[in-house]
Formats: structure tokens, sequence, C-alpha cells
């Protein structure tokens, strides 16, 4: 249950696509300029990475290591059409606001390393779990930059959506977080805050170690000093006893001399 659930979270927190991988940056800087982008685009993504890890989880001993390459590409096409094909169908304006980008999930840094670090070696539900894990942890951070930059780039919360709402004046909107230079600069904000609590995390790592070997030390030394205060204080009563056994020998010769 442990490594399920190490699995499950490394792509969340320990191994984050976007904030420490630093892959698959294209997508995330480009289209995160509204939440509802970044929503639309993190399940897209979560849904082609979970079934391409399941599927060639599944047929990972059937496909040969010298063509295995075209065969992941083909295979992430595959569920990268169908997501195209239902977002032009059912979600008219997320794939206008997606365009390019969703074909482009096809050579996804992200998708291509999971399937061939990951999901070509293990098991089809620790592949699963893998995926999911790495599907939340890059919406997880696409919803933040578009969050942020809508927000105070735009003004407002789930443009495009017929919850669109008008929070900041236009007047006190930070223009620049709308464009490619604004993106870079939340995604560099994001990752240093990212950074920062990694450090701090392992430095109180690092405190609770140092202290669990002193206090490991310490109670060494009292259990130490423990049996040499047991020793010395066996030797002194050996000592007492035989002190003893002597003062009552020469007691015994004495009267011995005296009845004689």
């Amino acid at each position: 249950m442990n490594r399920k659930l190490s699995i499950f979270s490394n792509g969340i927190i320990r191994e984050n696509p976007l904030l420490i991988l630093n892959i698959g940056l294209c997508s995330a800087l480009g289209i995160t300029t509204s939440v509802f982008n970044g929503l639309g685009m993190g399940m897209g993504m979560t849904f082609v990475l979970v079934m391409s890890e399941l599927v060639i989880s599944i047929f990972r001993k059937f496909i040969p290591k010298a063509i295995r390459l075209p065969v992941f590409i083909i295979i992430i096409a595959s569920f990268t059409t169908i997501v195209q094909l239902v977002l032009q169908a059912y979600v008219t304006s997320l794939y206008n606001a997606l365009g390019v980008f969703i074909p482009l999930i096809v050579v996804n840094c992200i998708i291509m390393g999971r399937v061939e670090a990951f999901a070509s070696k293990n098991k089809p539900l620790d592949a699963v779990l893998d995926a999911v894990g790495m599907g939340i942890g890059y919406t997880l951070v696409l919803l933040s930059i578009s969050l942020i930059r809508e927000l105070f780039g735009g003004g407002t919360l789930f443009a495009g959506t017929a919850l669109k709402i008008e929070l900041i004046p236009e007047a006190y909107r930070i223009g620049v977080l709308n464009s490619a230079p604004g993106g870079f600069m939340v995604f560099g904000i994001l990752g240093a805050l990212m950074q920062a609590i990694k450090q701090h995390s392992a430095a109180k790592k690092a405190e609770a170690r140092k202290t669990e070997i002193e206090n490991s030390i310490e109670e060494k030394k009292r259990i130490a000093l423990e049996k040499e205060a047991e020793e010395k204080k066996r030797i002194a009563e050996a000592k007492k006893a035989a002190l003893e056994k002597a003062e009552k020998a020469k007691a015994n010769e004495a009267n011995a001399e005296e009845t004689k």
C-alpha cells in the first residue's frame, strides 16, 4: 500500500512534471491565460496520459524494443485524436482556445517520458496510479498559473464560460501577465516557491535526523554509564563479600586456637 501511495503522490509533489522536472512547459505557458483553458488542457492531458500508460503497460511484453517509440507515438496519437474530436464536437470554445496545443499533446515530453520510463516497465495498476498522479500534478500547476494570470492580468475568473466574473477594474490589472513574459514570471515564482518548500522540508528532515542521532548517542552513553555503575556495584559487593568471608575465616581460626 505504501508503494502504491508513493507512486501516486510522486507526480504531484516529488517529481511534479512542471515545477520539478521542468518538462511540458510549452503548453503550460501558452494556454494558461484563463482557468477554463488550464482545466481543459489538464483534463485532456490526464486522459491521454492515463489511457496511454494503461495500454502500453498491458502490452509492454509484446512490443518489440526496436520499434517501441513509433508504437508509443501511435498509441498516444490515437487518444490525442479522441480528445481533439470530443472538444471540437462538444466544447468548441475550448477547442478554439487551445488550438495547436491539443495535437501537440502527442509529442509532449511528460507523456513520452512516463510511457518510456514507467509504463513500459511496470504493471497496469502501477502505470495508472503513476499517470493519475502526474496528471493531477500537471493540472494543479496549470490551474495555479491560470488563476494568477487571469485574475491579476485579466481581472476576471472563468473567462470563456457562462460563469465569468469581473473582479478587478481594468485600471488595476497587470497587463503583462497576459503575455508570454508574464507566463514565465508566474511560472518562475511558483518554481521558486516549490524549491523553497523543498529546501525547508529537507532542512527539517536533516535537523530531525541530527536530533535523532544525538538522542541515540545520549541513550547509548546513558546505557553504558548504567552498565558501568552496575559493574562497579557488583565488584564492590564481591569485594565486600570476600572481605566478610576472610574475616569470618579468621575469626573461626581464632576460636579454634582458643579451644585448643
